[in-house]
């Protein structure tokens, strides 16, 4: 019963403590439970508290982000300003955004934003360096504001105006370089060698052909420039006022949206800051001349102008140092007269431009210029000189026909009021003002000296020529076909037209007789006021030729006015040339007829002109072995500057076989040419300057009124040489006079000079020429007979006074026997013979008053006399010395 109890109460106790440990088992699930419920709570609690410094964290980043992310946009929009050349507004929106890549520096992002910053700015001041050369070479309103309201904002005002004077300088010298390397290309093809030849050394390779293209060209390339420079330099921005009193709608100028602005000036925004899209131009900003951008842009603009003003000198310097080296080439002296006339006209019309530009004389450029005419002027009358030469060797001298002497004008010689050379469509093209009070620096110091050429057409553009398209292939290839046919091709010429077909050259090839253009029979107008008949039908070729050259140099020299003197003073050679050589020719003693020659008649005038043409002309005139050298300029060219007239070849013995004709023909042309250039001495003062009047007045002195003295001294050797005389003074002197009675019988050479003189008058009658020339060549004639007695009886060793006596007799035979001959009174021709006769009575003291009271004797035929008499009359031998002394002593 005891162990049921013990046992029931055993079980009793296990299910207690079964129940107990259930209990408590449940305790711990839930102590475990809440233990588990703890710490959850505890990690949510641990998990929020670091969320919540993370988000502090990321708040305070977010402002930050929000910059980056507005740069970035901002970046966006500075490269789409760029594309769209908007600058202004590009360099209005980067000081914002420099700003906050300054203020976050330290960021890696912001780093490498900042190098791609750097970056865009060197290729917009690219884009901004390209635009600035654009408008250097072709102004532009509009590109120029963009350019220059860019650097405004910059600040680099002064900057842009050193850059755009250099780009100018650099654009002087690759133009102009340009220019030349092209129409050598044209030319002569490619050539990779071209490529690194400098400007001095392409404008060595120059061909005649291209130089008026390439200077016209170079021209134009820097006409352009100083246009484009001036434009600058005088440019002043506009004022734009407002359009309502509300609001202003302002154009950008840049060809994007426009900004609506209100009263005040200020954009219209919905946030603190004005959207990049809506920043404005600077007119935009305020409106009226005091807005602040607008005096940005004034201000910037002065300080160009004045930074230009003060390097146009520069600019100008270098053009025509480029120029300079461009004149030097040797295809300016070898051009024709007419091209290069044409050549001297732009560039005379490019130094008025010049010195309107630049505000200042362009001395330096004028001396420049003239150095190249007087180079030209020194080439040209080489040619000319060798031209006139080959006539005169070709000389005949015959008269030339009619219809040769009709084709010649010297209106340019004679000044009759034609036109001297045309005015080509160059010059006329420009207006009054580009010319008025050009004289040395007026026109340029004045402030707008340059403004009336900006309004003009390019004035050395290829399309001006002669009013039509030039060619630039063809456009200085000037024959005289082309210009009979484009000139006068209507079939009427102008004086305009002839006075350039004049100027045109005219070229015939060495070994030619034949002129180069068709002769035609023109009359010419407006002289007839200076010719009287015979100056011109009577001419020769060689005449006509040196008129032709005459009236060309005259007409040069009034259009190339910086070196007319030179010109004149070649008026002044051909003549002397063409004097001397008639002189040699007809004027020389006969040296094939024997006996010692008579003496020298010639006047102190003559002497004097012969020496002054030595002087100034010794390598023209003096003998050479060829008249062409291989060094002339005949042969560097294939054609010279030649006349309209050449005169047919002569006999090969030329200078010794001409007849009578010939002899009388070339005095008279010689004196018809001294007439055509006495009636032309006012105008030639008109055309020198006052200073220059005594090369004329030397020039008339010296050898145009000695032209009668030539003329006279000619007819003289001609009667000489046709009396064959020379070798009777010794005859005379040979003869016998120491008689000692006076017969009957007169001296044999009395006959022989009668027939001689009979056979001269023979030769006169049938030589072809005018009565009044065979007058005047008897009268010759009688005064050699005259001056051959003198001289025969002058040297006579021994004489009694019954030889003097037969003296008397032999003379009064002698023009008994003359006045059957001629017509008129001889004996006063034959008075000096008397009275050489008679002096043989004189006392001895009389002889040296008698030699100065008859200077028609020379002083050797007096001592002759004296010492005659001395002999025979037994004078001192002291006496006879003193007196011949005293004579050879006086003047």
């Amino acid at each position: 019963m005891l162990w049921v109890i013990m046992r029931k109460w055993g079980m009793q106790l296990v299910m207690e403590l079964e129940q107990d440990l259930k209990v408590a088992n449940v305790i711990c699930m839930n102590g475990r439970r809440h233990i588990s419920s703890s710490k959850s709570e505890v990690s949510r609690d641990l998990v929020v508290n670091v969320k919540s410094k993370k988000k502090q964290a990321l708040l305070d980043v977010l402002p930050v982000l929000t910059e980056l992310r507005h740069a970035q946009d901002m970046q966006i929009e500075l490269e789409t300003f760029v594309e769209k050349e908007n600058y202004f507004q590009a360099f209005q929106l980067l000081p914002e955004y420099l700003q906050i890549l300054e203020n976050y520096s330290g960021l890696s992002a912001v780093q490498e934003m900042g190098r791609g910053i750097e970056a865009w700015l060197a290729r917009t001041i690219q884009k901004l360096d390209s635009r600035l050369l654009g408008v250097c070479q072709t102004f532009s309103e509009e590109s120029y504001l963009t350019v220059i309201d860019a650097f405004a904002l910059m600040g680099d005002i002064g900057g842009m105006a050193e850059k755009m004077q250099s780009f100018f300088l650099q654009e002087v010298l690759s133009q102009t370089h340009i220019v030349l390397k092209e129409m050598l290309e044209e030319e002569v093809g490619n050539n990779t060698q071209r490529n690194r030849f400098t400007y001095s050394d392409l404008c060595v390779q120059v061909p005649e052909s291209k130089l008026r293209p390439c200077l016209l060209k170079t021209l134009e390339s820097i006409f352009s420039l100083m246009r484009s420079y001036y434009a600058i330099m005088s440019f002043c921005p506009e004022v734009k006022t407002s359009q309502s009193p509300s609001e202003t709608l302002v154009d950008s100028g840049r060809g994007h949206s426009s900004t609506v602005v209100n009263q005040d000036g200020v954009a219209d925004a919905t946030s603190d800051r004005i959207p990049s899209s809506d920043v404005s131009n600077p007119d935009a900003s305020t409106s009226g001349a005091d807005a602040p951008f607008y005096q940005l842009r004034t201000d910037a603009t002065k300080l160009v102008a004045y930074t230009f003003e003060r390097g146009r000198r520069n600019l100008w310097q270098l053009a025509t140092s480029r120029l300079s080296v461009l004149l030097s080439c040797s295809a300016v002296c070898s051009t024709s007269t007419y091209q290069f006339l044409k050549n001297y006209e732009d560039l005379t019309i490019f130094i008025l431009a010049g010195e309107a530009f630049c505000g200042f004389e362009a001395s330096e450029f004028r001396q420049k210029l003239k150095t190249v005419c007087l180079n030209y002027v020194v080439t040209f009358h080489r040619q000319n000189i060798y031209a006139l030469k080959m006539v005169l060797e070709k000389e005949s001298w015959t008269i030339m026909s009619a219809e040769a002497t009709q084709i010649i004008s010297l209106a340019g010689l004679t000044g009759d009021g034609a036109a001297l050379i045309s005015p080509t469509s160059r010059s006329s093209t420009l207006p009054k003002e580009c010319f008025s009070g050009t004289t040395a620096t007026n026109k340029g110091r004045q402030k707008n000296g340059f403004a009336s050429w900006l309004s003009i057409e390019n004035p050395f553009s290829l399309k001006i020529e002669n009013g039509s398209l030039e060619s630039p292939k063809y456009n200085v290839l000037f024959s005289s076909s082309a210009g009979n046919n484009s000139v006068h091709g209507n079939g009427n010429n102008s004086p305009f037209d002839e006075e350039n077909e004049d100027l045109l050259a005219d070229f015939i090839d060495e070994d030619s007789q034949l002129p180069s253009r068709t002769l035609k029979t023109k009359i010419v107008k407006g002289n007839s006021s200076h010719w009287k008949d015979g100056d011109i039908s009577s001419q020769t070729g060689s005449s006509l030729s040196l008129l032709r050259m005459m009236d060309k140099y005259a007409r040069i020299m009034q259009k190339l006015e910086m070196v007319n003197v030179e010109l004149f003073k070649g008026i002044f050679q051909l003549f002397g040339i063409f004097y001397h050589h008639i002189y040699e020719t007809f004027g020389s003693q006969d040296r094939s007829q024997s006996g010692k020659p008579l003496p020298d008649s010639q006047s102190f005038r003559l002497k004097a002109a012969l020496s002054k043409i030595t002087q100034d002309s010794d390598q023209w005139i003096k003998p050479q072995n060829s008249l062409y050298p291989s060094s002339s300029p005949l042969s560097m060219n294939s054609t010279i500057s030649q006349m309209d007239v050449m005169p047919t070849a002569p006999p090969s013995s030329m200078f010794t076989s001409y007849g009578l004709k010939e002899r009388c023909t070339a005095a008279e042309t010689l004196s018809l040419v001294a007439r055509v250039l006495n009636r032309s001495r006012a105008h030639l003062h008109s055309v020198l300057s006052q200073s220059s009047t005594s090369v004329v007045e030397e020039f008339f002195g010296t050898l145009v009124d000695t032209v009668p003295d030539l003329a006279e001294h000619i007819h003289r050797t001609s009667a000489r040489m046709l009396l064959h005389i020379n070798g009777y003074p010794d005859k005379i002197a040979n003869a016998k006079w120491e008689v000692k009675e006076l017969g009957i019988e007169h001296n044999g050479y009395v006959d022989l000079l009668l027939g001689e003189f009979k056979h001269y008058k023979t030769r006169l009658d049938h030589g072809g020429i005018s009565k009044e020339l065979q007058q005047l060549l008897l009268e010759y004639g009688i005064e050699s007979l005259a001056e051959v007695l003198v001289e025969g009886l002058s040297r006579v060793k021994r004489c009694t006074d019954e030889g003097r006596a037969l003296m008397s007799l032999d003379l009064q035979v002698l023009i008994n026997g003359l006045q059957h001959i001629v017509s008129s009174n001889v004996r006063p021709k034959l008075q000096t013979v008397d009275t050489f006769v008679k002096a043989y009575y004189l006392p001895e003291t009389e002889y040296v008053h008698w030699a100065r009271s008859h200077p028609e004797y020379s002083k050797t035929q007096v001592v002759g006399l004296v010492n005659l008499v001395a002999t025979m009359k037994g004078w001192k031998r002291k006496t006879r010395l003193e007196t011949i002394e005293r004579i050879e002593a006086g003047p």
